[in-house]
Protein backbone atom coordinates (compact mmCIF):
# COMPACT_ATOMS: atom_id res chain seq x y z
CA UNK A 1 0.00 0.00 0.00
CA UNK A 2 1.21 3.31 -0.96
CA UNK A 3 2.20 5.98 2.29
CA UNK A 4 -0.98 7.84 2.87
CA UNK A 5 0.88 11.15 1.80
CA UNK A 6 1.64 10.35 -1.62
CA UNK A 7 -1.88 10.12 -1.72
CA UNK A 8 -3.37 13.46 -0.99
CA UNK A 9 -2.43 15.25 -3.50
CA UNK A 10 -3.96 13.16 -6.47
CA UNK A 11 -6.95 12.75 -3.94
CA UNK A 12 -7.23 16.28 -3.88
CA UNK A 13 -6.10 17.12 -7.49
CA UNK A 14 -9.35 14.80 -8.69
CA UNK A 15 -11.47 16.66 -6.09
CA UNK A 16 -10.63 19.73 -7.11
CA UNK A 17 -11.08 19.04 -10.81
CA UNK A 18 -14.74 17.76 -10.18
CA UNK A 19 -15.04 21.32 -8.37
CA UNK A 20 -13.58 23.45 -11.49
CA UNK A 21 -15.66 21.26 -13.96
CA UNK A 22 -19.11 21.24 -12.19
CA UNK A 23 -19.45 24.64 -11.09
CA UNK A 24 -18.65 25.54 -14.54
CA UNK A 25 -20.51 23.55 -16.16
CA UNK A 26 -23.76 24.81 -14.25
CA UNK A 27 -23.10 28.36 -14.99
CA UNK A 28 -22.57 27.87 -18.79
CA UNK A 29 -25.98 26.04 -18.85
CA UNK A 30 -27.64 28.58 -16.66
CA UNK A 31 -26.28 31.79 -18.78
CA UNK A 32 -28.53 32.91 -21.87
CA UNK A 33 -26.55 32.42 -24.56
CA UNK A 34 -26.42 35.69 -25.70
CA UNK A 35 -24.93 36.37 -22.24
CA UNK A 36 -21.87 37.95 -23.72
CA UNK A 37 -21.72 39.86 -26.93
CA UNK A 38 -24.57 41.60 -25.73
CA UNK A 39 -24.33 45.25 -27.64
CA UNK A 40 -26.59 46.89 -25.50
CA UNK A 41 -25.22 46.12 -22.64
CA UNK A 42 -23.39 49.70 -20.61
CA UNK A 43 -21.14 48.98 -18.21
CA UNK A 44 -22.26 49.82 -14.17
CA UNK A 45 -20.71 51.84 -12.05
CA UNK A 46 -19.10 49.20 -10.14
CA UNK A 47 -17.74 47.71 -13.42
CA UNK A 48 -17.07 50.81 -15.61
CA UNK A 49 -14.96 49.22 -18.46
CA UNK A 50 -16.09 46.36 -20.72
CA UNK A 51 -14.14 43.77 -21.31
CA UNK A 52 -12.77 41.75 -24.51
CA UNK A 53 -12.14 38.55 -24.32
CA UNK A 54 -8.99 37.34 -26.53
CA UNK A 55 -8.90 33.86 -27.90
CA UNK A 56 -5.66 31.86 -28.70
CA UNK A 57 -4.37 29.89 -31.42
CA UNK A 58 -6.98 27.37 -32.83
CA UNK A 59 -9.44 29.28 -30.54
CA UNK A 60 -12.74 31.24 -31.23
CA UNK A 61 -14.57 33.98 -29.85
CA UNK A 62 -17.31 31.17 -28.24
CA UNK A 63 -15.32 27.61 -27.40
CA UNK A 64 -12.28 29.55 -25.69
CA UNK A 65 -14.73 31.36 -23.03
CA UNK A 66 -17.62 29.18 -22.43
CA UNK A 67 -16.55 29.11 -18.89
CA UNK A 68 -14.86 32.34 -18.34
CA UNK A 69 -17.49 34.55 -20.58
CA UNK A 70 -20.30 33.29 -18.04
CA UNK A 71 -18.62 33.84 -15.02
CA UNK A 72 -17.74 37.50 -15.52
CA UNK A 73 -21.28 37.95 -17.23
CA UNK A 74 -22.58 36.72 -14.12
CA UNK A 75 -20.49 39.35 -12.25
CA UNK A 76 -21.81 41.91 -13.69
CA UNK A 77 -18.88 42.74 -16.61
CA UNK A 78 -19.85 43.37 -20.20
CA UNK A 79 -17.82 41.02 -21.79
CA UNK A 80 -17.26 40.62 -25.72
CA UNK A 81 -15.20 38.07 -27.63
CA UNK A 82 -14.10 38.44 -31.08
CA UNK A 83 -12.64 36.09 -33.61
CA UNK A 84 -9.07 37.32 -35.23
CA UNK A 85 -6.37 35.48 -37.59
CA UNK A 86 -9.01 33.48 -39.44
CA UNK A 87 -7.44 31.78 -42.72
CA UNK A 88 -8.85 31.27 -45.77
CA UNK A 89 -11.07 27.76 -45.94
CA UNK A 90 -10.05 27.36 -42.11
CA UNK A 91 -13.59 27.58 -39.96
CA UNK A 92 -14.04 27.86 -36.28
CA UNK A 93 -9.78 27.34 -36.02
CA UNK A 94 -8.99 30.88 -35.53
CA UNK A 95 -5.99 32.78 -34.81
CA UNK A 96 -3.67 31.80 -36.92
CA UNK A 97 -2.96 34.52 -39.63
CA UNK A 98 -0.15 37.55 -39.30
CA UNK A 99 0.07 38.33 -35.83
CA UNK A 100 0.62 42.13 -36.43
CA UNK A 101 -2.62 41.96 -38.99
CA UNK A 102 -5.10 40.15 -36.10
CA UNK A 103 -3.91 43.48 -33.82
CA UNK A 104 -5.03 44.64 -36.04
CA UNK A 105 -8.48 43.53 -35.79
CA UNK A 106 -8.68 43.45 -32.30
CA UNK A 107 -8.07 47.83 -32.41
CA UNK A 108 -11.20 47.68 -34.71
CA UNK A 109 -12.89 45.30 -32.36
CA UNK A 110 -12.13 47.62 -29.40
CA UNK A 111 -13.50 50.62 -31.38
CA UNK A 112 -16.68 48.89 -31.80
CA UNK A 113 -17.13 47.89 -28.17
CA UNK A 114 -16.08 51.46 -27.10
CA UNK A 115 -18.42 52.93 -29.31
CA UNK A 116 -21.79 50.81 -28.52
CA UNK A 117 -21.30 50.88 -24.54
CA UNK A 118 -20.28 54.37 -24.42
CA UNK A 119 -16.91 53.77 -22.51
CA UNK A 120 -14.20 55.14 -22.76
CA UNK A 121 -11.58 52.60 -21.74
CA UNK A 122 -11.92 48.38 -22.23
CA UNK A 123 -9.75 45.79 -20.15
CA UNK A 124 -8.53 42.87 -22.04
CA UNK A 125 -8.29 39.22 -21.12
CA UNK A 126 -6.23 36.94 -23.33
CA UNK A 127 -5.67 33.20 -23.35
CA UNK A 128 -2.20 32.57 -24.91
CA UNK A 129 -1.83 33.90 -28.20
CA UNK A 130 -5.02 36.01 -27.03
CA UNK A 131 -2.51 37.12 -23.72
CA UNK A 132 0.30 38.69 -26.03
CA UNK A 133 -1.33 39.56 -29.41
CA UNK A 134 -2.73 42.51 -27.47
CA UNK A 135 0.90 44.31 -26.60
CA UNK A 136 1.36 44.83 -30.51
CA UNK A 137 -1.98 46.89 -30.71
CA UNK A 138 -0.86 48.67 -27.29
CA UNK A 139 2.81 49.01 -28.27
CA UNK A 140 2.19 49.71 -32.04
CA UNK A 141 -1.31 50.86 -32.51
CA UNK A 142 -2.18 53.02 -29.92
CA UNK A 143 -4.26 50.63 -27.95
CA UNK A 144 -2.79 52.25 -24.56
CA UNK A 145 -5.19 55.43 -25.15
CA UNK A 146 -8.29 52.39 -25.40
CA UNK A 147 -6.83 49.85 -22.72
CA UNK A 148 -6.99 49.89 -18.99
CA UNK A 149 -5.82 46.40 -17.91
CA UNK A 150 -4.12 43.58 -19.67
CA UNK A 151 -4.61 39.94 -18.49
CA UNK A 152 -2.78 37.13 -19.47
CA UNK A 153 -3.70 33.64 -19.17
CA UNK A 154 -0.85 31.75 -19.88
CA UNK A 155 0.63 34.27 -22.49
CA UNK A 156 3.27 33.43 -25.55
CA UNK A 157 4.65 36.78 -24.48
CA UNK A 158 8.36 35.70 -25.18
CA UNK A 159 7.34 32.56 -27.39
CA UNK A 160 8.06 29.19 -26.73
CA UNK A 161 10.41 26.48 -27.00
CA UNK A 162 7.85 24.04 -27.27
CA UNK A 163 9.88 22.05 -24.56
CA UNK A 164 12.66 22.26 -27.14
CA UNK A 165 10.95 21.25 -30.16
CA UNK A 166 11.27 24.44 -31.92
CA UNK A 167 15.14 24.21 -31.66
CA UNK A 168 14.87 21.46 -34.24
CA UNK A 169 13.38 23.39 -36.89
CA UNK A 170 16.42 24.73 -38.60
CA UNK A 171 17.52 20.43 -38.97
CA UNK A 172 14.71 20.03 -41.42
CA UNK A 173 14.88 22.07 -44.59
CA UNK A 174 12.11 23.76 -45.62
CA UNK A 175 10.20 23.43 -42.25
CA UNK A 176 10.69 26.89 -41.44
CA UNK A 177 9.36 28.68 -44.57
CA UNK A 178 6.41 26.21 -44.55
CA UNK A 179 5.30 27.31 -41.30
CA UNK A 180 5.38 31.07 -41.70
CA UNK A 181 3.25 30.18 -45.26
CA UNK A 182 1.14 28.21 -43.88
CA UNK A 183 0.66 29.30 -40.18
CA UNK A 184 1.76 32.35 -40.07
CA UNK A 185 0.92 33.21 -36.06
CA UNK A 186 2.92 29.86 -35.35
CA UNK A 187 6.03 30.84 -36.71
CA UNK A 188 5.45 34.35 -34.89
CA UNK A 189 5.74 32.71 -31.43
CA UNK A 190 8.26 30.59 -31.84
CA UNK A 191 10.95 31.71 -29.43
CA UNK A 192 13.43 34.11 -31.09
CA UNK A 193 11.17 34.98 -33.87
CA UNK A 194 11.09 38.32 -36.20
CA UNK A 195 8.12 39.23 -34.61
CA UNK A 196 8.82 38.94 -30.86
CA UNK A 197 12.05 40.45 -31.18
CA UNK A 198 10.30 43.51 -32.36
CA UNK A 199 7.65 43.10 -30.02
CA UNK A 200 9.63 42.98 -27.11
CA UNK A 201 12.32 45.95 -28.14
CA UNK A 202 12.75 48.69 -25.66
CA UNK A 203 10.67 46.98 -23.01
CA UNK A 204 7.72 44.68 -22.51
CA UNK A 205 5.08 47.34 -21.68
CA UNK A 206 3.77 50.79 -22.69
CA UNK A 207 3.12 53.38 -19.89
CA UNK A 208 -0.43 53.88 -18.68
CA UNK A 209 -1.90 49.81 -18.61
CA UNK A 210 -1.68 47.54 -16.20
CA UNK A 211 -0.51 44.05 -16.75
CA UNK A 212 -1.37 40.96 -15.39
CA UNK A 213 -0.05 37.58 -16.21
CA UNK A 214 -1.46 34.29 -14.52
CA UNK A 215 0.89 31.04 -15.45
CA UNK A 216 0.99 27.65 -14.35
CA UNK A 217 3.95 25.52 -13.88
CA UNK A 218 2.27 22.83 -15.57
CA UNK A 219 2.35 24.39 -19.50
CA UNK A 220 3.63 22.32 -21.95
CA UNK A 221 2.70 24.43 -25.00
CA UNK A 222 4.18 27.87 -23.50
CA UNK A 223 7.29 26.39 -22.69
CA UNK A 224 9.54 27.55 -20.27
CA UNK A 225 6.25 28.55 -18.11
CA UNK A 226 8.72 31.79 -16.71
CA UNK A 227 8.61 33.10 -20.66
CA UNK A 228 4.98 34.23 -20.19
CA UNK A 229 6.57 36.77 -17.20
CA UNK A 230 6.69 40.45 -17.97
CA UNK A 231 8.88 42.88 -16.55
CA UNK A 232 8.21 46.47 -16.45
CA UNK A 233 6.44 48.85 -14.39
CA UNK A 234 2.97 48.05 -13.34
CA UNK A 235 3.15 44.49 -14.17
CA UNK A 236 1.49 41.32 -11.60
CA UNK A 237 2.86 37.94 -12.62
CA UNK A 238 1.21 35.14 -10.54
CA UNK A 239 2.08 31.57 -11.04
CA UNK A 240 -1.09 29.51 -10.28
CA UNK A 241 0.13 26.88 -8.14
CA UNK A 242 1.47 29.75 -5.81
CA UNK A 243 -2.43 30.55 -5.30
CA UNK A 244 -3.76 26.41 -5.24
CA UNK A 245 -0.40 23.99 -4.71
CA UNK A 246 -3.41 21.31 -6.18
CA UNK A 247 -4.45 23.16 -8.92
CA UNK A 248 -2.95 20.58 -12.23
CA UNK A 249 -4.00 22.93 -14.62
CA UNK A 250 -1.85 23.02 -17.91
CA UNK A 251 -2.03 25.47 -20.84
CA UNK A 252 -5.70 24.24 -22.09
CA UNK A 253 -7.47 23.91 -18.51
CA UNK A 254 -6.20 27.29 -17.16
CA UNK A 255 -8.24 29.83 -19.62
CA UNK A 256 -11.12 27.48 -20.47
CA UNK A 257 -12.82 25.81 -17.01
CA UNK A 258 -9.91 26.78 -13.95
CA UNK A 259 -12.29 28.95 -12.07
CA UNK A 260 -8.87 29.76 -9.54
CA UNK A 261 -7.41 31.35 -12.55
CA UNK A 262 -11.02 32.79 -13.24
CA UNK A 263 -11.07 34.12 -9.57
CA UNK A 264 -7.18 35.88 -10.23
CA UNK A 265 -8.77 37.50 -13.40
CA UNK A 266 -11.93 39.35 -11.20
CA UNK A 267 -9.38 40.21 -9.25
CA UNK A 268 -7.45 41.90 -11.50
CA UNK A 269 -10.05 43.35 -13.31
CA UNK A 270 -11.22 45.15 -10.39
CA UNK A 271 -7.87 45.16 -7.70
CA UNK A 272 -10.20 47.49 -5.40
CA UNK A 273 -12.42 44.88 -4.21
CA UNK A 274 -9.67 41.51 -4.90
CA UNK A 275 -10.68 38.65 -2.51
CA UNK A 276 -7.61 36.22 -1.87
CA UNK A 277 -8.00 33.44 -4.49
CA UNK A 278 -6.98 30.06 -2.82
CA UNK A 279 -8.16 26.60 -4.22
CA UNK A 280 -11.36 27.04 -2.37
CA UNK A 281 -12.11 29.85 -4.57
CA UNK A 282 -13.20 26.82 -7.20
CA UNK A 283 -16.57 27.18 -5.31
CA UNK A 284 -17.16 30.81 -5.51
Amino acid sequence: MLPWKRLVRPVAALLLAVGVTLPTAAHAAAAPSSGWNDWSCKPSAAHPRPVVLVHGTFGNSVDNWLGLAPYLKNRGYCVFSLDYGQLPGVPLFHGLGPTEKSAEQLDAYVDKVLAATGAAETDLVGHSQGGMMPRYYLKFLGGADEVNALIGIAPSNHGTTLGGLTRLLPYFPGAEDLLTEATPALADQVAGSDFLTRLNAGGDTVPGVRYTVIATRYDEVVTPYRSAYLTGPDVRNVLLQDLCPLDLSEHLAIGLLDRIAFHEVANSLDPAHAERTTCASVFG
